[in-house]
């Protein structure tokens, strides 16, 4: 049985825990050079861009992906590199509590949801007008490249079940 790493501080402390559950497929291990690439690529795309800035963006696609590994490991990144814990708390209603960002934040994490959601099919011009309006044109193609690349880790994450609660910030994981 799994300890459970959560303490409780107040309230009923559920008991017991479920178990936690196996991943599906060792995916990084069966295709290291599959794994390597997403790894370079993530890289590549976060070059020049803010990382407070660029956690927010992952942990707001990961929320939007279920993706349970890297909410783990991106809001421990997050925390990490100084962020608060009220920020990452509220991202999940970061439309409702706008005045915990900034608007060059805001303009990132509406261009999130709408690449993450692609509820229209595309990306809406003004949503993309106000994210070019606080990035260069560099700057975006970057941010635009690192929510695609966060998008595909949440798709690797959520199909093979990767587990969370085992990450350490500056492990070496994307």
């Amino acid at each position: 049985m799994t300890t459970n790493p959560v303490h409780h501080t107040h309230g009923p402390t559920p008991s017991p825990y479920a178990p936690e559950h196996p991943a599906r497929l060792p995916w990084a291990e069966l295709v290291p050079d599959v794994f390597q690439a997403m790894v370079r690529l993530d890289a590549a795309a976060r070059k020049g861009l803010d990382p407070l800035l660029l956690e927010l963006v992952k942990v707001r696609a990961s929320q939007l992906n279920r993706c349970a590994l890297c909410l783990d490991m991106h809001s421990r990144d997050a925390l990490a590199a100084g962020e608060s814990v009220e920020r990452i708390v509220q991202l999940s209603a970061w439309d409702e509590s706008r005045h915990f960002y900034t608007e060059k934040e805001i303009a990132a994490l509406e261009l999130t949801e709408a690449i993450t959601v692609l509820t229209d099919g595309f990306v809406p011009d003004e949503v993309y007008a106000r994210a070019a309006g606080h990035f260069e044109p560099a700057e975006l193609a970057r941010l635009i490249a690192a929510i695609a690349v966060i998008n595909a880790w949440n798709r690797f994450g959520v199909t093979t079940r990767q587990v969370p609660g085992h990450y350490t910030p500056g492990g070496g994981e994307h």
